[in-house]
């Protein structure tokens, strides 16, 4: 049965799987749900936030076992550092699921099981086929690339045994419809033409079991212990667990269905394929919607241990603080598509923008009305301030109700702009008639009040800090963009200034660098298995290195002391961090490391023969 509750909202993100510490890929998604959920919130509705995380499967069987750690006690470590996490990132969910819950989600679970037994959508058979542990999904030999999972670059185990299956091509065509006339809209259209081109390929059965000899970190199948439920058929039905599905009707019915799921890309076959037929053969209302975000780039490549380049969002909350990484993530990853994230851009984004563009401001006004009215706000007045401002509000409105966080902050940070020029135009300092200054000071505190609302959903905090300053002490609320709520006589309490800038460490024509400009080069230990010299180049020389888990393409302009037989087989450095530069039209990815004398190149090379791919300390 649908919600009949009309002000409710719910909203979850995915569940994060818990075999490492949790990188700041998962902070983008829950801090795009914080921002949606705390706007909806704001505007007066109802709201349920479900984050959680996803503990059982084989990933997290193999890693509790290489750190020589029991499976329960391996999970329950990294659930409370992304516990910590979302607590220094000031995230607001309600509520926050985790599959290992023998109280709320166990019991969810099998009762959808039996939902699909009932439906005749589970029977049994024998199968072998391709499965990718990173996914938890088998994946058909159509979907490899170069015979590797395309999310995560490794060769799929070869996997045969008997398990319980589901009944997913039953669901096909009802899946096409349901998806075409957004039904569950699927956000942005680029994701739902690429799922839809994937369930027009054909459906095949998935297996939703593991044998027990293989999987025993999970949920036995009803009455058949010698099967586990396998990770997805566990970990989407969260979304039902999350709310009370089998410990809280009244709870399950007030806000199911979710009006919006939020995830990352690598997993839209799951949450629209099977989420959706799962949710059909069980005969549960649908969701509504379905926001699928990018990746996290740095410097330009898909983050990943193997490449040493992720980043931990505990350092980076540490280092920055709470809002300046909120705000990075919200205003510069496009909300829909892959973005990139480097130390060097955080900072100068904290130095202009926060730093110059609003805290500036916010001091600027506060020291003036100090100076001229003792602390105090002025008399009210409406002028073209409240005009251009209220013009932005359906524009930001729109861009939250649509997902597009970044340009929301766009057309926010416009009206900073303006505001500072306004200020710098008008030189209240410089004016003598009382009453022009005050209208001009009403102005700008007044549009100091709209701007600490619009912030609200993104940068939380720093909304506070604004207000408090303002001497505000009422609820945040959207209705209350309305001009003239700042009252006259208000006494304010200017403090310092909002973000502190930082240095960039490491200046041009500096030959110094600190341990932390250091840590962040990757060096990795590569095997050269081809080489060839490039035509028409007398310096450039193309390799293909192994470095462990995959294979890269480098250019290096070696040629004149080395001819491209004397390289193959030697092991040496390589910069495995580097953004992917054109040489002669031909990509290179990486760098290697050589020494040199008097013109005379020689490689770094290993002396004892080591794993490619091992760091480099």
């Amino acid at each position: 049965m649908a919600s009949k509750v009309k002000n409710k909202f719910y909203i979850t993100t995915a569940i994060i799987y818990t075999n490492a510490a949790p990188h700041v890929g998962f902070a983008l998604e829950t801090v795009q749900a914080d921002a949606i959920a705390r706007f909806n919130r704001i505007k007066g509705k109802d709201v349920f936030f479900l984050t959680g995380s996803d503990e059982h499967g084989i990933k997290n069987q193999r890693a509790a076992k290489a750190a020589g750690k029991d499976p329960q006690i391996f999970v329950d470590e990294n659930t409370a550092l992304v516990k910590k996490m979302l607590k220094m990132l000031n995230i607001s969910n309600d509520y926050y699921i985790r599959t290992t819950d023998k109280k709320n989600h166990y019991p969810t679970v099998q009762n959808i099981w039996k939902k699909l037994v009932e439906s005749g959508d589970i029977y049994r058979k024998k199968y072998r086929g391709y499965y990718c542990s990173g996914c938890e999904a088998f994946i058909k030999e159509s979907e490899l690339v170069d015979g590797k999972c395309p999310n995560h670059n490794k060769k799929p185990e070869i996997v045969e045994e008997e398990n319980y299956f589901f009944r997913l091509s039953k669901y096909q065509n009802q899946l096409i419809k349901i998806i075409e006339s957004d039904e569950y809209q699927i956000i942005p259209v680029s994701r739902k033409n690429e799922i839809l081109s994937f369930i027009k390929q054909g459906l095949e059965d998935v297996s939703f079991s593991r044998s027990i000899k293989s999987l025993q970190w999970g949920i036995p199948v009803p009455n058949d212990n010698e099967q586990i439920i396998y990770t997805w058929c566990d970990a989407l039905t969260n979304y039902l667990s999350g709310i009370g599905y089998s410990s809280d009707k009244k709870i399950f019915e007030k806000y199911w269905p979710a009006d919006i799921h939020l995830i990352g890309k690598d997993i839209l076959k799951f949450h629209t394929a099977y989420w959706i037929a799962i949710l059909l053969s069980a005969k549960i209302p649908l969701p509504k919607k379905l926001f699928v975000h990018g990746f996290i780039t740095s410097k330009g490549r898909k983050m990943s241990k193997s490449l040493g380049n992720i980043i931990d969002p505990f350092e980076q909350i540490k280092k920055y603080g709470t809002d300046p990484v909120r705000f990075y993530l919200l205003k510069h990853i496009p909300s829909d598509s892959d973005g990139d994230y480097t130390d060097e851009a955080v900072i100068n984004v904290i130095n202009k923008e926060l730093a110059d563009d609003l805290g500036n401001l916010v001091y600027r006004i506060l020291t003036l009305l100090d100076k001229y009215f003792d602390g105090k706000i002025p008399n009210k007045y409406e002028g073209e301030i409240a005009k251009r401002l209220s013009k932005s509000y359906k524009t930001i409105e729109n861009n939250i109700e649509n997902f597009k966080l970044n340009l929301a902050l766009d057309e926010i940070w416009k009206l900073i702009s303006e505001l500072n020029k306004y200020l710098n135009e008008k030189e209240p300092w410089k004016i003598k008639k009382r009453d022009q200054l005050e209208k001009i000071m009403y102005e700008l505190t007044e549009a100091l009040r709209i701007i600490s609302i619009l912030i609200y959903p993104f940068i939380p905090n720093t909304s506070e800090k604004i207000r408090k300053q303002l001497g505000l002490d009422e609820k945040v609320l959207w209705k209350n963009l309305e001009w003239g709520k700042l009252e006259p006589k208000t006494k304010t309490k200017k403090e310092e200034i909002l973000f502190k800038k930082f240095e960039n460490k490491l200046k041009q024509g500096d030959n110094l660098i600190t341990l932390d400009d250091l840590a962040k080069i990757d060096l990795r230990v590569a095997e050269i298995k081809e080489a060839e010299e490039i035509e028409n180049s007398d310096k450039l020389i193309k390799i293909k290195i192994d470095i462990g888990e995959e294979e890269k393409q480098i250019v290096a302009g070696i040629k004149q002391h080395y001819k491209p037989e004397e390289l193959i087989g030697k092991q040496i450095i390589v910069v495995n961090n580097l953004k992917p530069a054109k040489l002669r039209g031909i990509e290179s990815n990486g760098m290697l490391l050589a020494a040199v004398e008097n013109n005379n190149v020689v490689l770094l090379t290993v002396d004892k023969q080591i794993k490619n791919g091992a760091k480099v300390q």
